[in-house]
């Protein structure tokens, strides 16, 4: 029997390419997200299960929590990739408002589920955070970083508390992935050469170059790895 697989921001871009990745494994795999469209097509392609839910809303977290429980009982990996920069889709406004939706988009909607659904997580289990680059490098002055970065002493922190349970805690950060929704159409090909131009290796990453590491950190291999933060840019974080 496989294991039981739960991937937030799962209906797009790195969360479908995990899912996809668990799901090709023969694991049990269930995605969370906001639309209930594209997460039921995802879940069709992928052979997973579809839970629409709005993870910065406590309510709604607690209302996943126990369908949760009453589908699978226990969790043996979750991985947090719901987010993105609201800032760069919601124009200039408010500064509050621009940095809370940030706030809830990057934080929030990993704090409530991971502290909600801490308790269904199996000994041995697995937590991962989708980070960015961004958390290193600042994010063009707006708060997706700062965010992004908030993650990461929380991550810490939570693989100090579950260890003894044998359950580890990691952190992925991607520089520029392609075939996502991130960029929502504002990347030119003026700014994707400077981006691919920072990497050492001459090139833009893909969803499953971050799913295969995911993958890795949820395997056997990787059970002596936690708190750590993995980059996977290309070396972009060193710039050039």
């Amino acid at each position: 029997m496989g294991r039981t697989i739960v991937v937030s921001g799962g209906g797009t871009g790195i969360g479908k390419a995990v899912a996809a990745r668990f799901a090709a494994d023969g694991d049990r795999v269930l995605i969370i997200g906001r639309r209930a469209d594209v997460l039921e097509k995802a879940a069709k392609e992928i052979g997973g299960t579809a839970l629409p839910a709005d993870l910065s809303e406590p309510a709604e977290v607690a209302r996943a929590r126990a369908d949760l429980a009453e589908r699978f009982g226990t969790i043996d990996v979750l991985v947090n990739g719901a987010g993105g920069n609201v800032e760069w889709h919601s124009g200039p406004g408010d500064l509050a408002a621009r940095w809370t939706g940030n706030f809830r988009a990057n934080v929030l909607s990993a704090v409530l589920p991971t502290e909600a659904f801490r308790d269904l997580i199996n000994p041995s289990g697995r937590i991962v955070f989708i980070s960015s680059i961004a958390a290193f490098r600042g994010s063009g002055g707006t708060s997706y970083g700062p965010m992004k970065a908030a993650l990461h002493p929380y991550a810490f922190d939570l693989a100090a508390a579950l260890g003894p349970r044998g359950i580890t805690v990691n952190v992925v950060a991607p520089g520029l992935i392609e075939d996502t929704e991130f960029f929502g159409g504002t990347l030119d090909d003026e700014r994707r050469a400077m981006l691919v131009a920072q990497t050492h290796t001459g090139r833009a990453g893909t969803p499953q170059d971050i799913a295969e590491t995911v993958h890795w950190l949820a395997s056997p291999g990787g059970g002596h790895v936690t708190a750590q933060i993995v980059q996977v840019n290309g070396g972009a974080e060193r710039g050039r």
